[in-house]
């Protein structure tokens, strides 16, 4: 099939022999190449593959698609859209090229040169390559629906500010009205409407005239001009009008909309404009300059505080979800008592705390149990991540965030119907998260190495890029989200991107350039007399495992503070630690000797621990000390527990044993459970863990971008699926009266095996209609290269490879004409 070449500039067009007639032929009369480029753009033509070039044409102008085509262009490319949708259509390009870029000459039309007149043909090309503007550049058209969607409608203006033509605003008048509007404007009567509409169209266009009529204009009604000018274009009146207002309505320059509103014209604004479409047009992006620089190696240092930083929260949160985890929701997600506690055991705020949750169950390292009393734990993915190396461990949460569309910014807001959004909630997805999040990190990583950009500036190219036409603020949003949660997670440093950012953005492993910027584990603390300890370091697993059961967290940072305190020992006691355990571990993994004041808490609360017995009566208590019997017995705080004594060393209670433990320790003894036969029971919880869980899988954004291999075989299944569908067939010699033109012929076996043969031997292509063995019907285009036993074997063109075809199931043959051979 002859390839048509289509101009892609202001310059050559085609000649009007040549145009296209429709965006079938236009699409028709590309190379692969283009189509390719088409189908990439817009994947979703692909869902499934159009069976030929009039089917894809079909699909490009359907509405779903064409917005979705209209929300990815960048502003100018958006903004040319707009304009040829207020056009006369089909649009020459140099009317085109005015409403975007004024006038040449500097006239009353003309705009300062600021790039639209030099950035209009990529913006042209743009709408080519996706299908929404076709024809040559003498007879430019915007496809029908893209033209529905941005051109002025009844009440809703363009997004230019235009209103409607004349000749729809007069739409619904009667003749008598258009005609007084006529001879008002100073026309000659004509005999129908038609003519009197277009001869006021005739005067609005016209430069000269208009600018006659409207010198005779009262000062008041060039105000009213000017407030309607570049939109809104729709004004409410009274029934009784001003007179500058019925001056302007008298002749036309404002049209009834509806009883109480008129509206502007088109040509008549465009007159006001100086024929500008825009008040102001964009077709540069804008830059996104260095705002500050730091050297590389600073931004990388502050980037690894930041992941290791990470690393411990994550790790700290998952472990406190271990033994009593959070409740799932009647409707799912994390109460928000629950994220409040969160956020108060991790030291952070309740949006730092979402993120980590979220950023945890994207990782895979958090999910619901499923069990009858559904909770949130860590899933066996935890152990494994635990041992990796710190890098690996980073690189897994980085690798879960990118391309997660799970948006933690969002929870505590409410959804449409008024239901407040939860972290882990079902409402939290944002399919246009990922991309957002990419292109924040593309512009950070397209400054000098150490450079940090301004937000604002970030967002005003975001915004350029994908201008929103509706009014959701939420890729704002996003982008702003992303800059946060990036530094937040040691992505970026003092707001560079950093070097192992880097790596994440492009698809590297991003833990090489990590490991040696992390400090190696240490094995030893600093204990100090006032009974605290200072890890100078991230500790070794084991010795950290221990010092969190033995101390509290008191501050984290560079060092982390550990407190002992009465019940931090004891909790490591319940473990089943003793106190010449704990002396020894302190004695080894310290660089200081065990301060005094430490060593007597410990054999204090040593000396105390298990004193107390607490077994199963429904409860009992025991001790060889009847005098601290008698004293808890005189303490009101016991009344709760039902008390009473049993024996001068036994006290029978009414509590459960773990509630009579937790009685006691609250007032402030040390008892220690024991089992049926009078042994010490040690108190360690389980860890929790879910059945195998995967995690989440991000909500794509539209259908996936293909790759090249799908791109060159789904241009090929067009391509031969159009040539079966329009290649031009010879008509038989002895055609029957009942054969429409144009079909496929049924054809005698006899007369099938021929002409296949002759084929086979020439080495032509043919036309079949073949049935399979289900019945179903199709039409083909052949070259056959063999024909034996009842059989042809042959090149399947809408098939793109070699098939075989029982001849006895051929219904019909023909041979193509010959500028398809």
């Amino acid at each position: 099939m002859p390839e048509l070449p289509e101009p892609s500039s202001a310059a050559g067009s085609a000649t009007a022999s040549s145009a296209p007639r429709s965006l079938a032929e236009a699409l028709r009369a590309r190379d692969d190449a283009s189509l390719a480029t088409l189908l990439h753009a817009r994947p979703d033509l692909l869902g499934p593959v159009p069976g030929d070039i009039t089917q894809l044409a079909t699909r490009a102008g359907t509405r779903a698609s064409v917005v979705r085509a209209l929300d990815r262009l960048d502003r100018f490319a958006l903004q040319t859209a707009e304009a040829l949708a207020v056009a006369p259509d089909p649009c020459p390009y140099p009317v085109l090229e005015s409403l975007l870029a004024g006038e040449h000459g500097g006239g009353s039309g003309s705009r300062e040169d600021n790039g639209a007149r030099a950035e209009l043909p990529r913006a042209l090309a743009t709408l080519r390559d996706q299908a929404l503007v076709w024809g040559d550049d003498e007879r430019l058209r915007l496809v029908r629906t893209a033209r529905e969607l941005l051109a002025p409608a009844a009440g809703r203006p363009s997004p230019t500010g235009l209103g409607p033509t004349v000749a729809e605003a007069t739409a619904g008048m009667s003749p008598t009205r258009i005609q007084e509007i006529v001879a008002a404007a100073g026309l000659p009567a004509t005999h129908d409407p038609v003519s009197a509409v277009a001869a006021l169209t005739g005067l609005f266009t016209d430069p000269e005239r208009m600018s006659a009529l409207l010198d005779e204009a009262p000062a008041e009604a060039h105000q009213v001009l000017g407030r309607l000018v570049w939109g809104p274009p729709y004004g409410e009146v009274t029934p009784n009008p001003t007179p500058p207002v019925r001056w302007l309505r008298d002749r036309g320059l404002l049209l009834p909309a509806s009883a109480r509103t008129v509206v502007l014209p088109r040509e008549v604004a465009l007159h006001l404009r100086g024929g500008l479409a825009h008040r102001e047009t964009e077709p540069l992006a804008p830059a996104v300059p260095a705002a500050r620089e730091h050297r590389p190696q600073l931004v990388d240092a502050n980037a690894a505080g930041q992941a290791l930083a990470a690393l411990a929260t994550v790790e700290e949160l998952v472990k406190s979800w271990e033994h009593a985890g959070p409740p799932v929701l009647r409707a799912g997600g994390l109460s928000v008592r629950d994220l409040k506690r969160t956020a108060v055991t991790l030291d952070v705020s309740e949006p730092v705390a979402a993120f980590w949750i979220e950023l945890a169950y994207a990782a895979g390292l958090l999910a619901s149990d499923g069990e009858a009393d559904e909770r949130y734990a860590p899933t066996p993915a935890f152990d494994d991540w635990v041992e990796l190396p710190p890098a690996e461990r980073w690189s897994a949460l980085a690798r879960a965030w990118l391309p997660a569309t799970r948006t933690c910014g969002l929870v505590g807001e409410q959804d449409a119907k008024g239901r407040t959004l939860s972290a882990l909630g079902p409402d939290l997805d944002r399919s246009a998260a990922p991309e957002v999040r990419r292109r924040v990190l593309e512009l950070l990583a397209a400054l000098p190495e150490g450079g940090s950009a301004d937000p604002e500036a970030l967002l005003a190219r975001l915004d350029w890029e994908r201008p929103v036409r509706g009014a959701s603020p939420l890729r704002a949003r996003l982008a702003r989200w992303a800059l946060t949660e990036a530094e937040v997670l040691g992505v970026t440093g003092r707001g560079a991107l950093a070097a192992h950012g880097r790596a994440l953005l492009e698809h590297r492993d991003p833990a090489p350039p990590l490991a040696p910027l992390f400090p190696e584990p240490v094995d030893h603390v600093l204990l100090q007399a006032d009974l605290t300890a200072v890890a100078p370091g991230p500790l070794r697993r084991g010795v950290g495992e221990v010092l969190a059961v033995l101390a509290d967290v008191e501050s984290k940072g560079g060092a982390t503070v550990y407190r002992f305190t009465p019940g931090s020992v004891r909790r490591a006691l319940d473990s089943g630690r003793t106190a010449s355990d704990l002396h020894a571990f302190l004695a080894e993994h310290s660089i200081t000797p065990v301060p005094q004041p430490l060593a007597y808490l410990i054999d204090d609360v040593a000396r105390r621990h298990g004193h107390l017995r607490v077994g199963a009566a429904s409860s009992y208590v025991r001790c060889d000390d009847d005098g601290m019997l008698n004293e808890i017995m005189a303490d009101r705080r016991s009344a709760g527990l039902g008390l009473r004594r049993l024996a001068p060393t036994v006290l029978a209670a009414q509590a459960e044993p773990g509630s009579l433990l937790d009685g006691l320790r609250s007032m402030g003894y040390a008892p220690a459970a024991e089992s049926p036969t009078g042994d010490v029971v040690v108190t360690r919880a389980d860890a929790h863990r879910t059945p195998a869980r995967s995690a989440p899988v991000p909500v794509p954004d539209g259908p996936p971008v293909p790759d090249t291999t799908l791109l060159a075989a789904a241009v090929r299944a067009i391509r031969a699926g159009d040539l079966a569908a329009t290649a031009v067939r010879k008509e038989p010699a002895a055609a029957s009266a009942s054969v429409v033109p144009g079909e496929l012929p049924r054809t005698s076996p006899a007369e099938t095996l021929a002409t296949v043969q002759a084929a086979a031997l020439t080495g032509s292509a043919v036309w079949i209609g073949y049935v399979n063995a289900d019945g179903a019907a199709s039409q083909r285009v052949i070259a056959p290269v063999r024909v034996e036993g009842g059989f042809v074997t042959g090149y399947d063109h809408t098939a793109d490879e070699v098939r075989t075809y029982a001849l006895h199931r051929i219904t019909g043959v023909a041979e193509l004409a010959e500028e398809h051979l």
